[in-house]
């Protein structure tokens, strides 16, 4: 089943949120963020170039807010700042 465009939307949020970690040093790279958080870096890599693919989990989001500050608002809306 294809992802509809709101969900791409946020996927695509997601992505950017985490190059930003990245880009922060909060955290060292994709396959750390796969790691610690039991992510299929296969899956996260096709979901991340394919938006339309349908493995992305919304527990992917929760480290983002929970460990690194990322509005949950921002996910899901797009709309305010990235980090609270």
């Amino acid at each position: 089943m294809a992802n509809t465009n709101v969900s791409k939307q946020i996927i695509a949020r997601f992505y950017e949120a985490l190059d930003a970690i990245i880009a922060q040093k909060k955290i060292r790279g994709v396959n750390t963020y796969c790691r610690l958080y039991g992510i299929d870096r296969r899956n996260f890599l096709a979901q991340r170039k394919d938006l339309e693919r349908g493995w992305f989990q919304v527990s992917w989001l929760v480290p983002m807010v929970r460990e690194y500050g990322v509005s949950p608002s921002w996910l899901l809306t797009g709309f305010g700042s990235m980090f609270v």
